[in-house]
Parts: structure tokens; C-alpha cells; sequence
């Protein structure tokens, strides 16, 4: 019988239409969408079904929806299949909210509600157009560091915000650094890949946005989780619950150490992974982690079926 870890995936997952073959067939996911519209109040499930895309693409909205669907989907799942197999819950950055929801360590109306406001202080903290990301494909860590450190202006930032795989490593920081980057790297043979983001997230430049959001999290008492969770910022299991503020507020401005994290459950015995909420991108980065687990995603009804027998009956 595997031993396997749910995912939740971040900001990037999304899409128009997500979740809805889960709203058209299940009364209680259409509860949950009602739940998200009410505590916002305003119709995030118009957004999540319909768009328009640029709608769903702004972070105030796109992280309230993918939390909303991701929450959906675990609900059902539960109710279809059993869950007892589960070690653990990782969220990849905005994703962590998804699986303290899961875990019962925050309500989802709390939870929907303070990722709508991490969504305006992430966007809100740097100009547009002075901030970027750029995804560095097939370079190691290491030698990233490297070309940071000999391509950085004084007084800019550019830092790695994503250690998602061996050779798929995000940066993030002021735009004039990220170019200065990413013309380094083209002289030295390297691929990267500007991304059309709203703003550099998990950078120094988000420390204003951490401060918005200490304010908020004050607001909130977390409760043990009812699974172990592994933290973004440390890579480790989060043994104390009262830590889990602190935790989320560093998260902003603090690398994903998403290969750390998935190491981590290797090491611990974990063999599969289920990817839960929209989109596949988890999968597909834990397939260059380990070549020898097993990772699929449940995004749409048919996936619970046609993995029924990857669960413990």
C-alpha cells in the first residue's frame, strides 16, 4: 500500500473553467463557491467559471479562486474515496493555505478571506512594470547563485524565489536586475524564460506586502492540523501550530524550497503524490525530482475514478 502526501498547487495553476465539472455535479461544491461569494462579497464563482481570463488573472482573485477549487475538490474526494493512506499536506506557496483548510488548522471562509487580501498587499507592494520573475531552465542552484552575484547592481534586488526541481529554478526582483540576469545568462549559453507575472513575488520587495499581512494573520488562531504539514520557508514539518503565522507571513518574501520539500517526504517513506486543485504543474516538477514515485492530479471528475485504485480502500 503506498504511503502518499497531497499536494496544492500556487499562483500559476489557474484557468477559466476550473473546478466546474466539480460545481455542475456536486451540491456541496456549489455550497463552497456560494461560501467564497459571500465572504468576499462578490461573485468569485462568476470569475472562477466564466472570466474573463484577465479578471481571474489578477493575484487578488487568482488566489482566492485556486484556494476555493482546491478546497472543492478535497471536499469531494473525501466523501468518494479514503484518505487514510495520507502522511502529508504541502502547498506550493499560495497552495500551503490550501492545505491548512484541508487540515482543519483554519476555516476556508478565514482562509478565502485572507489570501483575497495576500492577493492586493503582493500586487499593491511594487509598481507595475518595475518588478520581475524569470524561470531559469537546466542550470543548477549553485551556479544560478553564481551568475546572480556577478550580474546584480548595487542596491537591487534578485533573488531565487522558486526552488522547484534540479533545473527549474524561478528569480524574482527589480526588473533591471532581472534583464541584467537573464542578457548574463544568454552570453553564457543558458536558458530562461521572462514570466508574465503581476509583480516579484517571494523577493525582498515583498517585505512591504509580509507587513500588510501580519495585521491580518494577528486576526486569525490557527489550530493543530489534523495532518502534518510541511512549511514552505523551512522545508520541515511544522511542529508547532502557534509557528504557522509567523511561517505564512515569511512566506511572502522567502524562497519555495519545493524540492527540499518533496525530498523530505521521499525520505520519510512517501511513494505517490496526489496533486489536488487546477492544473497539473506539480506533477510534472516532481517527475525531475524522482524518477521512482508516482504523481497524478485530480482536477476533474474522471480523475477520482481513474485513480480509485491508487488510494487505500
Amino acid at each position: 500500500m503506498p504511503n502518499q502526501a497531497i499536494i496544492f498547487p500556487g499562483q500559476g495553476s489557474q484557468s477559466v473553467g476550473m473546478g466546474k465539472y466539480f460545481y455542475e455535479n456536486f451540491d456541496d461544491v456549489k455550497k463552497i463557491f456560494e461560501r467564497a461569494d459571500n465572504t468576499l462579497n462578490f461573485k468569485l464563482s462568476k470569475i472562477i467559471l466564466d472570466g474573463p481570463g484577465e479578471d481571474l488573472k489578477l493575484t487578488k482573485h487568482t488566489q482566492p479562486a485556486i484556494l476555493t477549487v482546491s478546497y472543492s475538490i478535497f471536499e469531494t474526494i473525501k466523501k468518494e474515496i479514503d484518505l487514510s493512506s495520507i502522511k502529508y499536506l504541502a502547498g506550493h506557496s499560495l497552495g500551503e493555505y490550501s492545505a491548512l483548510v484541508c487540515s482543519k488548522s483554519i476555516s476556508f471562509e478565514e482562509a478565502v478571506k485572507v489570501v483575497f487580501e495576500r492577493g492586493k498587499a503582493m500586487q499593491d507592494a511594487v509598481p507595475n512594470n518595475k518588478g520581475g520573475m524569470l524561470a531559469i531552465l537546466g542550470t543548477e542552484l549553485e551556479e544560478i547563485s553564481t551568475f546572480i552575484k556577478n550580474s546584480k547592481a548595487e542596491n537591487e534586488i534578485c533573488e531565487i524565489a522558486n526552488d522547484n526541481a534540479p533545473g527549474q529554478i524561478i528569480v524574482s526582483g527589480n526588473i533591471s536586475s532581472i534583464n541584467e540576469l537573464k542578457n548574463l545568462l544568454k552570453k553564457n549559453g543558458k536558458k530562461s524564460i521572462s514570466l508574465p507575472v503581476s509583480a516579484p513575488f517571494h523577493c525582498s520587495l515583498m517585505k512591504e506586502a509580509a507587513l500588510k499581512m501580519e495585521k491580518k494573520l494577528d486576526l486569525i488562531t490557527f489550530k493543530k492540523p489534523e495532518f502534518k504539514i510541511i512549511s514552505n520557508v523551512t522545508a520541515s514539518i511544522i511542529e508547532n501550530h502557534q509557528n504557522i503565522k509567523k511561517l505564512l507571513v515569511e512566506q511572502i518574501y522567502s524562497k519555495v524550497r519545493w524540492r527540499e520539500i518533496i525530498e523530505l517526504m521521499l525520505k520519510n517513506g512517501v511513494n505517490s503524490f496526489i496533486e489536488i486543485g487546477p492544473g497539473k504543474v506539480l506533477s510534472g516538477i516532481n517527475k525531475r525530482i524522482s524518477k521512482t514515485s508516482n504523481s497524478f492530479s485530480i482536477n476533474e471528475i474522471s480523475d477520482i475514478e481513474n485513480n480509485k485504485h491508487e488510494f487505500k480502500k
